[in-house]
């Protein structure tokens, strides 16, 4: 059945309605009697496996999907908008693009210029009046600047910007019409990590009902106020943020599995006397009375374990720190220096989070770190024998889609056996089928996963990921926080994800101005910054009556003093086998002077790096003291 409207004759309904939908593609069913019901003014995040149909609910809601069975009701004359495509490549400027957007207002105000009835003059410009028109030009330059475009950017065609930032004007243009029925389907696949936190607070003022999807737990966490469950082709409706929800769902499965495990232990026990009494004519009747017990007895079946999702990240051997130093480098694409005075020094066990307003020069640090740009002037260093894994999102673009994972890494280790390969690729949980299949065929995850399989193939020492989880589902991005936190090699992250930045980033840098430097705050003292629109201001510090650490806080601080202190063991050790080999006396023969000097060079940077890691010992040493 089509998606339908309520009847003008009857009392509109205040919510939209979801009520017992069927409907299957291509013979299998993504919906079976599923029911929802969304007070209006909710804002909900749509959650479910990959594959179960969420994007498809979202066109069902929108008629573009005819239903099989059931009802899907919305509030007589509802306007539903999404974004389904990017906006074309045109003249366009930016801004007309984005106020165009709201029809009404476009079709008002055309008509107010050759309108000739006094009367309906009068309606059209009370009507302007009442969508606030007028005010209009204002409210869609504030969305393009919250969504990364400056006011010069907004002056300019649409067919000056790329596919990726042509989305964002069709966000915009969706939030300046601000539709009764919000759907947003991934929205911050194509936004940095700004635009991401700015989405998030727009949302959380949005005068209207919204229903994202989003693997996002910071946004799904802050900018929603329920959950809707996609799962076993049910709707289940669940009221609170994602992490309200996820405890819920933990608690929910562990009741079901300890009362399945109950349930089969009686059937067992009742079967077990029917066998047992079934044949003899004095325990009939009670026999009977059991297989009857058996019949009537509901299964209770427990939850399907989600399936565990992995990334297994080749171990690199241990280099001399460090790995990367950088001297008053300047990097740039031949005019004008993009960054300038870089002064950087990168450790092994370094794992830095990139923050900045897009276009400072994140992505070009991240070149420059990779090799693929050269300094323009300074110098910058690397261990001679440091590998370096890449990946950006246009990566996952530039897969062969005619060709299956199998043969992409084939193409890299052709001397490998076949049983060798696909347990790499298993490794980044692309299974027997997957492996076999043309990459155009695959799922955007699965994608991703192929892309961090090739860039991590070599062990690299430095990991450098330019939002990594675009595509990559919650069970996905909690594996690759796993995977990053075990990873013996130094990670340099850009992400959007607040989530992954806070589970791996030790150390932050602020890309900002042409230079890079430490953040000494943390992200949410950056988020802070970033919602109240002006990066420059510090959070104001309140003088107040010092309070006691939590526990939390306390075994935090414990963790930072046991980093340190293995870093200081691990150079300890360095130094020391260092030592051993400067006192070999071969070593100081005259034809080995050169080898001589690279020793001692290595051993003073040795010791270098154990003077900072030491200061950063006592420092963590007080904090803690500081905290007890």
């Amino acid at each position: 059945m089509a998606l339908t409207r309520a009847p003008a004759s009857g009392k509109p309904p205040a919510m939209l309605k979801i009520e017992d939908i069927t409907y299957s593609v291509e013979g299998r069913p993504l919906f079976e009697g599923a029911s929802a019901t969304i007070p209006t003014g909710h804002k909900v995040g749509l959650v479910g496996r990959n594959g179960a149909g969420k994007t498809t609910l979202f066109r069902l809601i929108r008629g573009e999907l005819a239903l099989e069975g059931g009802t899907i009701t919305l509030p007589q004359r509802a306007r539903i908008g999404g974004v389904a495509q990017e906006v074309p490549s045109s003249e366009t400027s930016l801004l007309e693009t984005v106020l165009s957007a709201d029809t009404e207002r476009a079709a008002l105000l055309a008509e107010a210029e050759t309108a000739t009835d006094p009367h309906r003059i009068a309606d059209v410009q009370s009507r302007l009046a009442d969508i606030d028109a007028w005010s209009a030009e204002g409210r869609a330059s504030s969305i393009l600047k919250g969504l990364g475009f400056d006011a010069a950017q907004q002056l300019m065609p649409c067919s000056a910007f790329s596919g990726g930032w042509r989305m964002r004007v069709a966000l915009a243009g969706v939030l300046f019409a601000q539709p009764d029925y919000l759907l947003l389907d991934e929205p911050t696949n194509y936004l940095d990590l700004e635009g991401a936190l700015w989405l998030e607070s727009y949302l959380q003022k949005y005068p209207h009902t919204v229903l994202i999807i989003s693997h996002d737990r910071g946004l799904l966490n802050r900018a929603v106020s329920g959950i809707l469950h996609l799962d076993e082709r049910k709707l289940t409706y669940w009221t609170g943020p994602y992490d309200q929800f996820a405890r819920q769902m933990a608690e929910r499965r562990a009741v079901l599995q300890a009362e399945a495990k109950k349930q089969e232990a009686r059937r067992a026990h009742l079967q077990s006397f029917v066998d047992r009494f079934k044949a003899k004519a004095s325990k009939a009747v009670q026999a009977q009375s059991r297989v009857k017990m058996l019949e009537k007895m509901v299964t209770i079946t427990a939850p399907e374990d989600a399936k565990k999702v992995v990334f297994t990240f080749p171990a690199p051997e241990e280099l001399s720190p460090p790995i990367i130093n950088m001297d008053g480098a300047a990097v740039g694409y031949g005019g004008p220096p993009v960054l300038k005075k870089l002064s950087l020094r990168i450790d092994q066990d370094d794992r830095i989070a990139l923050l900045g307003r897009n276009g400072e020069g994140k992505s070009t640090l991240s070149k420059l770190l990779a090799g693929k740009l050269q300094v323009s002037e300074g110098k910058i260093t690397r261990s001679s024998k440091l590998r370096i894994g890449y990946f950006a999102q246009h990566q996952v673009d530039e897969l062969h889609i005619d060709e299956t994972p199998l043969q992409h890494i084939m193409r890299l280790r052709p001397a490998e056996g076949q049983a060798r390969l696909r347990a790499r690729l298993a490794g980044f949980g692309l299974m027997a089928d997957q492996a076999e299949t043309a990459v155009g065929r695959l799922s955007g995850g699965q994608k991703a996963r192929l892309s961090l399989l090739l860039a991590t193939i070599d062990a690299p020492h430095l990991l450098i990921l330019d939002e990594p989880t675009n595509h990559l589902d919650m069970e996905s991005r909690e594996a690759l926080v796993e995977a990053l936190t075990e990873y013996s090699g130094a990670v340099i992250l850009v992400s959007h994800d607040m989530h992954l930045l806070s589970l791996v980033a030790d150390r932050l840098w602020l890309v900002k101005a042409g230079a890079v430097t430490p953040y000494t705050e943390d992200l949410d003292a950056y988020r802070r910054q970033l919602l109240s629109g002006d990066e420059d201001a510090k959070p104001a510090k309140v003088v107040e009556k010092p309070k006691k650490a939590s526990r939390d806080e306390i075994l935090a601080l414990k963790a930072e003093v046991r980093k340190c202190e293995d870093r200081m063991a691990k150079l300890n050790d360095m130094r020391d086998k260092l030592a051993k080999k400067l006192a070999d006396p071969e070593l100081y023969e005259e034809a080995r002077k050169g080898e001589l000097a690279t020793w001692n060079a290595k051993y003073a940077e040795v010791m270098q790096a154990l003077d900072k890691a030491e200061a950063m010992w006592l420092a963590a040493q007080e904090k803690l003291e500081s905290a007890a």
